[in-house]
């Protein structure tokens, strides 16, 4: 798909898809999951792959399709709420999420401790950061760019309409780190998207008892500042989005920076596999992430790309000339990405 549609698929779901009936849009939005699964386009073999892993080898095919079919479901039901998100009422959002944890952030928030909140691709941390928003938390993230420039904007535009503070993830640009540490330092919060590693700072970490690379962000902002490392997992439970928060992850007493870092982050891992593990529909990682997946430059990071491009992930056969929706939104800024963390020997000269 072209970036002039592309453009215009998002321009019209946020203007009209707030006025549809709630039930027969989602359906709508169902069956343009199910077209892509059946045709196995936008990545869906990649998150098969992933999958994969999650089920684990003793899963048959029919059990990895079915898993698939209710996580491409689960996926476009995140789009479907994300362009009826402005619309909705503040009793509306605050009655759809439903918390346990919450106390660890807003407890630190009180003190004057800033937070960390590591997500992974989970359910719709949109509707989280919306929700944390009217509690009186405004939380900072980060956004990949990606083509064109007017659906970068339109993002933007969207996620700071309901509260969201947005920076842009530039590569080898340490100023969004410094804009994090800030904030964190001011006792605010700070939500990113930690389980796909958008830059050539990434870990390696033990994930499904395979390698896969994930940010040193949230785990480097942590270290530096002093800020609470929070695990957050997501997942949808009927009409409704639960969030819990997790237990801290301390920083390490022993070891460098590096090996702190690297410790906090794959305790980090252990955290998303047990959750993703408990709702594996609910993970909507529709690109590589295990080391195995990567090919041969594990280091390059994500490109910026035009969206309807899955990118070099995807495997899919045949033309998504006049596709659907999914081959659109698969290319869309995540929101929260990965900030690029400064070297250990840039560490005193930026403090």
């Amino acid at each position: 798909m072209d970036e002039r549609t592309a453009a215009a698929a998002f321009t019209a779901g946020w203007a009209l898809l707030r006025t549809v009936p709630e039930a027969p849009g989602r359906r709508v939005f169902d069956r343009i999951a199910d077209h892509s699964w059946r045709r196995r386009i936008g990545g869906v073999r990649q998150l098969e792959a992933n999958l994969r892993r999650v089920a684990g080898p003793d899963a048959t095919l029919a059990q990895l399709r079915a898993l698939s079919r209710a996580t491409m479901r689960s996926y476009m039901r995140y789009y479907y709420e994300m362009f009826r998100l402005p619309a909705m009422s503040a009793e509306t959002v605050l009655g759809r999420v439903r918390a346990t944890g919450i106390e660890r952030v807003e407890e630190n928030i009180r003190a004057g401790r800033g937070v960390v909140a590591a997500l992974p691709h989970m359910a719709n941390y949109d509707l989280a950061g919306a929700w944390i928003a009217m509690r009186g938390i405004p939380p900072t993230t980060v956004a990949q760019r990606v083509r064109p420039e007017s659906v970068y904007r339109r993002f933007v535009a969207f996620r700071e309409s309901i509260g969201i503070e947005v920076l842009p993830l530039t590569e080898g640009d340490g100023d969004n780190f410094a804009t994090l540490a800030r904030r964190l330092g001011d006792g605010g919060l700070v939500c990113l998207l930690a389980d796909r590693d958008l830059t050539r700072s990434g870990v390696e970490v033990e994930f499904f008892g395979e390698t896969a690379r994930m940010p040193a962000g949230p785990a480097a902002l942590a270290e530096r500042t002093g800020a609470a490392l929070l695990p957050v997992s997501l997942w949808y439970e009927g009409e409704d989005m639960r969030v819990r928060v997790h237990d801290e992850i301390p920083v390490p007493g022993e070891g460098g920076r590096s090996a702190r870092v690297h410790d906090m982050t794959q305790r980090l891992a252990a955290e998303f596999e047990g959750a993703i593990a408990e709702h594996p529909e609910n993970w909507h990682m529709l690109q590589r992430v295990f080391t195995a997946d990567l090919g041969a430059d594990r280091t390059a990071p994500a490109p910026a790309r035009p969206v309807g491009d899955p990118g070099p992930g995807d495997t899919r056969r045949g033309s998504a000339r006049g596709g659907t929706l999914a081959t659109t939104v698969e290319g869309a800024p995540d929101a929260p990405a990965d900030p690029v963390p400064p070297r250990d020997d840039d560490v005193g000269r930026r403090r």
